[in-house]
Parts: structure tokens; C-alpha cells; sequence
């Protein structure tokens, strides 16, 4: 594929975490071990302890041949995480880099200007890559450039006939502070703190992290399906549909589809507020185990 952009490589940056961090994002029980989504985090967390400036690091490294992209008013569009090998509970002692490129660059029109990428968390060392993700932000309001209008994305809604008839439902009270506390992971953009950009944006103040939904969601899929072991994921994916406001209610409907190959069975699910849908296009490749955990 060709276009404005495609194949710039951002340079390699190197990312880190500590067991600290890993129990932060979230813990898995009796075996700890990393969740498996937590590399989602990295680009955000890179190596530091700190607080950072969400801004300044997001606008470090304009893309080639594409007009400027103000990242002040940027949302997720959608998610992709293979999981390749576990990573290590800490990386004291390693080095692992996250090694990013721009897969297109695509003009919305009007409504703004998607940026698909593709992010890897590697070994430096011995070349091994740990996880990729594909994704793309959508910057607001950025469009009209005279870019390619992009390809049509690929969807997994409900098996048809069931929508009404999940295999599994799951629930999460957001609160007001939820927010707040997901960005100690390292995710610090403002939209999800101070009402001033979410106001500019339309949102008519702070939003959740559309990252927290997601991790909802792989949380919910793991524990209803997978019997907490993350050893029994193998993918994931969603788009963002909708935002969320802090202290509303997360409800997670999930199918089994009885598609497996290789082992590893397709589950598609949704995520709703108050009956409307927050994540959609979901799905994932597991190992469905028999039974509830009790985490």
C-alpha cells in the first residue's frame, strides 16, 4: 500500500515497567503474571515514573508528506493486540524497545484525518517481538487535506440470530475518580482530567480513556471465558464506537462462535452504557475453558 506517510518508521524508543506496574494495570491470581494487554500502555508509559507532558510527547514526531496533526484533539479509533510471547513481570535487567510505523494515512473529510499505525514491544537484544498492535487515532476535525479516503474496515458484529443471546455478561461500575486512576498507568492525556478539552471537542467535558474500556472489555473476556489464565488469549481487537463519562456502567456482552482453528476459538463482543454501544467491531481468538473464575 501506497500514500501520504505510509512506512515512515517513528524512531525506536525504548519502553520499561516494573512488577509495580504490572500490579497496577492489573493482577492475575494464584500465578501472577502480566495481563495480557498491559503493552498497550508502553507507548504511553515509555520508561519513566514521572508524570508526563501527554502533548509535547505525542507531537514530537510529525509524519512526513501529511499536513501537522494537532494531538490535543485526538481520540482512538480502533484497536488490534496480538499477543506473541508473555512478557516478563519487570524488565529490570532487559532492554525492549517499541518500534513504530505508519501503515496509511487516511483524509475523513470534515470530520478529521485517521492515522493507522503499527507498534511492536521488542527484545532488543535478541530480536524477539513480544506483541503487535495495529491501531489508529482519529484526529477531530483534521480532515480535508485531499488524502486517500482509506480502505473499508472489516466487521464482527454478533452472530446473527443471537445478538439477543449473549454466552456471557459482564458488568463494570465506572466511578467518578475512575479516570484518574487508570492514568497512573502512564496514559496522561487531559481529555480524560480537566474539562476544557473534552468541551472543545464536543464531549462537554472529561471522558474515559477509550483504552480502559477495551481493557474492560479483555478483562471481562478473560475471566468469563478464559478462566483468568492469559495464556488462553491470543488476540483482541474493538473499535470505539462512543465515549464514556466517568461513573457510568460498562455491560460487556460476549458470544462463543464455535469457529476455532488452531486451537483458538473466534468470541465476538460488544460493550455497552445505558443500552448504547461503546465498543463494537469486538472480537478475540481464545482458548474457552469450561466454568467461572472466581477472579
Amino acid at each position: 500500500m501506497s500514500g501520504p506517510g505510509v512506512g515512515y518508521q517513528y524512531p525506536s524508543t525504548e519502553v520499561s515497567w516494573l512488577k509495580r506496574d504490572v500490579l497496577l494495570f492489573a493482577e492475575l491470581h494464584p500465578n501472577f503474571a502480566v495481563f495480557p494487554t498491559y503493552s498497550i500502555i508502553l507507548p504511553f508509559k515509555k520508561t519513566t515514573q514521572e508524570v508526563i507532558d501527554f502533548y509535547a510527547a505525542q507531537a514530537s514526531n510529525p509524519i512526513p508528506g501529511v499536513p501537522k496533526l494537532d494531538s490535543r484533539r485526538v481520540v482512538d479509533g480502533q484497536r488490534l493486540l496480538q499477543f506473541l510471547k508473555p512478557l516478563p513481570t519487570t524488565s529490570q535487567g532487559r532492554t525492549f524497545e517499541l518500534r513504530s510505523k505508519v501503515l496509511g494515512v487516511y483524509d475523513k473529510g470534515k470530520p478529521g484525518t485517521v492515522v493507522e499505525t503499527e507498534q511492536t514491544i521488542v527484545d532488543k537484544d535478541t530480536g524477539e517481538i513480544y506483541t503487535r498492535a495495529v491501531g489508529s487515532g482519529f484526529f477531530v476535525g483534521q480532515g480535508g487535506w485531499g488524502g486517500p479516503k482509506g480502505p473499508s474496515t472489516i466487521n464482527y458484529p454478533p452472530p446473527k440470530g443471537r445478538e439477543d443471546s449473549p454466552d456471557k455478561v459482564s458488568e463494570t461500575q465506572l466511578t467518578a475518580e475512575s479516570a484518574h486512576l487508570y492514568r497512573l498507568n502512564g496514559d496522561y492525556n487531559p481529555l480524560h482530567a480537566t474539562p476544557e478539552p473534552g468541551q472543545k471537542m464536543g464531549f462537554g467535558g472529561p471522558i474515559m480513556h477509550g483504552l480502559f474500556s477495551w481493557n474492560t472489555a479483555a478483562h471481562a473476556l478473560l475471566k468469563e471465558l478464559g478462566g483468568s489464565d492469559p495464556a488462553n488469549m491470543k488476540e483482541f481487537q474493538a473499535r470505539f464506537a462512543a465515549p464514556v463519562k466517568p461513573a457510568q456502567k460498562l455491560i460487556t456482552k460476549m458470544w462463543r462462535t464455535g469457529e476455532i482453528k488452531d486451537g483458538w476459538e473466534e468470541v465476538r463482543f460488544v460493550t455497552e452504557v445505558n443500552g448504547k454501544v461503546v465498543l463494537s467491531n469486538g472480537r478475540a481468538l481464545m482458548k474457552c475453558v469450561e466454568g467461572k473464575s472466581k477472579l
